[in-house]
């Protein structure tokens, strides 16, 4: 048989035939051919490209994994998940969301995204302009130069469900919905994490075991067909694309539902309804639970207030990174610390506040919680936000007995640790300086604990057997200093009397308080007000200052004492502890410090908020070592003699007369004199610094006293 002569061809029927065998080499392998020369240079213009752009020389861009953070814990989740990407065999690298420049994602071919929501349902700081951006070019219905049909992606989101549902991880579910609209394709079904029972980092394991072969399949090479099909789908828009960029089995991983029909997008992802993502949490068989089975979770989670199914409130990782700092855990929710005051006093240089405002003696008290948990996230908190957050007690509920027998327990063991503290100084002065533990000291600590301050960290009033707790306290003859964030008013009518109350007033203003709180609860303000007025017994109002968030509104402040009535107000100033990740004060473009008044400011401030009161309160002393201010009301001043102290042996006997008989009793009952150098003098010298103590210079005291001299 001879060969075809091409050469004999007609001209006409040899450009048809090259016109034909060009379009099948295009159908099947998805390019037209191109000479050996221009195959060369197009590799290595890729290759250099790809050097540019920090991706490998075969071409394909790693996955990019996004995070949005505030305090750390979405990037070590990212890390985690660029980590599981590369041992599958693909490159991945880790970008924060903090001035990213989104057209940059019209570029990429594979992400990953990792972000947190917070308070008010708003991403982390820096990274709002990113995710703003997106949903802005998605809802702009004249079109947009921001086309995403060319990424594969998936988002994991950090949230918590106790906040309001519309809050829940809506930063995720903004981004996720909006780069879908721009034509983005979800590979992996996107998950709505849930850290309401500590359990973030789980879920994050079972979302990213599912998300890393499709995000890892969506990133490999593919072969001609399936690179065709792929842009095919992606011009086309349609669905299909999902499936071309799926796993081995043709189809996206966990995109479609049990009946196998993906759900409808619809505008409800940012409303809080989206219905093809994971819900977070782990269901009762250990897998995620979808949104439609939440009102079935929450219903489980109602039935559980017996106290069966509850969980522990303190994980394994939770207990770590509290011991770290310092805490002593205490059954499964509780926790003990030793406060700096109680060492000072043991070495003989000084008590607290309290000391000075209320007679106790530092050495004696331990600071303590029943619930580590906290329905706020204030932003002057200086416990780092590691502990729980919660509208109830949802929890295992320990026995209060055995709570107070673990805190005397852990409390005496750290005071009995610091024995060899000051070894051969102990009472000896050393450059004006008592170094040591003092001995006398050390053995009436040791003898027992006088005073707990329920200030540790956390709202003690959620713990659903505080009354029994508060009853063993002072069976033991141990006097209560009890805090509330003033969100729970039916728990404070049923409290029974404790020592002192304190009312955290943390701003006088619904916008305020909602800036400097952070509440989970959505009627917080309400909430608030209730409180303030809610009080039977020695009741303290707190108040914290920060300055440019809640020291403006001087009458609001004002209004509220006159409508609450406190027996007391305590005035501080917020005081610098370092950098905190999980403050929005350490991440401003103004330096922390400035967000700290001198004591002189607080001592003005307070001046004028007497005065506003009107008639009735007085500044009736300081510590100046604290920052802190106590204003009292004029009852307290008899014949001249100021009587904030207590007589805690007289409120033990008073306690049992109420619990016996239900006698009533005051304030007044109980009060003490107030020693002539802890009351307030505006040109006292020493601050209500008790003259038996030992006052301790810190590095650098000379030098600025004598700049501040010279300056005067």
């Amino acid at each position: 048989m001879s060969l075809l002569r091409l050469d004999l061809l007609p001209a006409p029927l040899l450009a048809a035939l090259s016109i034909f065998a060009l379009t099948l080499v295009y159908v099947i392998f998805g390019a037209a051919p191109s000479p050996p020369e221009a195959s060369a240079a197009a590799s290595a213009a890729d290759s250099s490209a790809a050097a540019a752009a920090g991706r490998p020389a075969s071409g394909r861009q790693p996955v990019v994994v996004f995070y949005g953070t505030l305090k750390g814990g979405s990037r070590r989740l990212a890390e985690r998940l660029a980590a599981a990407l590369r041992e599958a065999g693909v490159a991945a690298e880790t970008v924060s969301l903090i001035g990213y420049d989104t057209d940059g994602l019209t570029s990429l071919e594979c992400a990953a995204f990792v972000i947190a929501t917070y308070e008010g349902g708003v991403p982390p700081p820096g990274c709002e302009a990113a995710v703003d951006s997106l949903a802005s070019a998605a809802a702009d219905f004249r079109g947009t130069d921001l086309d995403l049909r060319s990424l594969r992606f998936s988002v994991f989101g950090c949230g918590n469900s106790e906040y309001p549902r519309r809050d829940f991880n809506a930063a995720a579910r903004r981004l996720d919905g909006s780069i879908r609209r721009l034509g983005g394709v979800r590979v992996a079904r996107s998950c709505w994490g849930d850290d309401i029972d500590n359990r973030l980092s789980e879920q994050f394991g079972e979302w990213s075991a599912r998300a890393v072969p499709s995000l890892a399949a969506a990133a490999r090479p593919r072969s001609g067909a399936d690179a065709a099909a792929k842009r095919g789908a992606a011009r086309d828009g349609s669905a299909g694309a999902e499936q071309a960029a799926g796993g081995q089995d043709g189809r996206a991983v966990g995109l479609e539902d049990e009946n196998g029909d993906e759900e409808d997008e619809g505008e409800g992802e940012e409303d809080g309804e989206e219905e093809d993502a994971d819900q977070g949490g782990l269901s009762d068989s250990g897998g995620l639970v979808d949104v439609e089975d939440l009102g079935a979770r929450m219903s489980k989670r109602a039935a559980a207030a017996g106290g069966e199914g509850r969980k522990k409130m303190v994980s394994e990782s939770l207990r770590k990174s509290l011991t770290k700092q310092g805490y002593k855990i205490v059954g499964s929710h509780s926790g003990v610390k030793l406060c700096r005051w109680t060492k000072a006093m043991l070495r003989g240089r000084g008590g607290c506040y309290k000391h000075t405002f209320y007679g106790i003696a530092s050495y004696s008290c331990m600071e303590a919680t029943p619930s580590l948990a906290c329905a706020n996230k204030c932003v002057f908190c200086w416990r780092h936000h590691d502990n729980p957050v919660g509208t109830s007690f949802r929890w295992e509920v320990d026995d209060p007995h055995e709570l107070v027998e673990g805190f005397e327990r852990e409390h005496l063991k750290m005071v009995k640790s610091l024995r060899g503290a000051g070894r051969g100084w102990a009472g000896v002065d050393r450059g004006g300086a008592r170094v040591g533990i003092l001995p006398e000291r050390l053995e009436d600590a040791l003898r027992r604990v006088r005073h707990c301050a329920l200030s540790l960290v956390g709202e003690p009033i959620i713990y659903p057997r505080i009354n029994a707790f508060l009853a063993e306290l002072h069976r033991r003859r141990i006097s209560t200093f009890m805090v509330t964030n003033a969100q729970f008013p039916k728990e404070m009518e049923q409290l029974v009397p404790c020592t002192q109350l304190y009312i955290s007033i943390d701003a006088p203003t619904r916008e305020q308080l909602k800036a400097v709180d952070r509440p989970l609860f959505s009627d917080f303000w309400e909430r608030f007000n209730e409180c303030a007025r809610v009080h039977r017994q020695r009741t303290v109002f707190r108040l914290t200052l920060v300055n440019g968030w809640n020291d403006s509104e001087l009458d609001a402040y004002a209004e509220l004492v006159r409508r609450g009535a406190p027996d007391l107000i305590e005035v501080k100033g917020v005081t610098y502890c370092g950098d905190s990740k999980a403050s929005p004060l350490a991440h401003e473009s103004t330096a922390p410090l400035l967000h700290c008044p001198f004591h002189h400011e607080v001592r003005a401030y307070c001046e004028r908020l007497a005065a506003a009161a009107g008639p009735g309160y007085t500044i009736a002393s300081e510590h100046a070592h604290s920052n802190c201010v106590l204003i009292a009301a004029d009852a307290f001043c008899r014949d001249g003699v100021w009587h904030t102290w207590i007589d805690y042996e007289r409120f033990f006997d008073l306690y049992q007369d109420w619990q016996a008989n239900g006698t009533e009793f005051t304030a007044a009952e109980y009060a003490a004199p107030t020693p002539s150098w802890a009351v307030y003098d505006p040109l006292a010298t020493d601050g209500g610094f008790d003259p038996a103590e030992r006052r301790v210079a810190g590095r650098g005291a000379a030098k600025r006293a004598a700049s501040g001299a010279a300056a005067s």
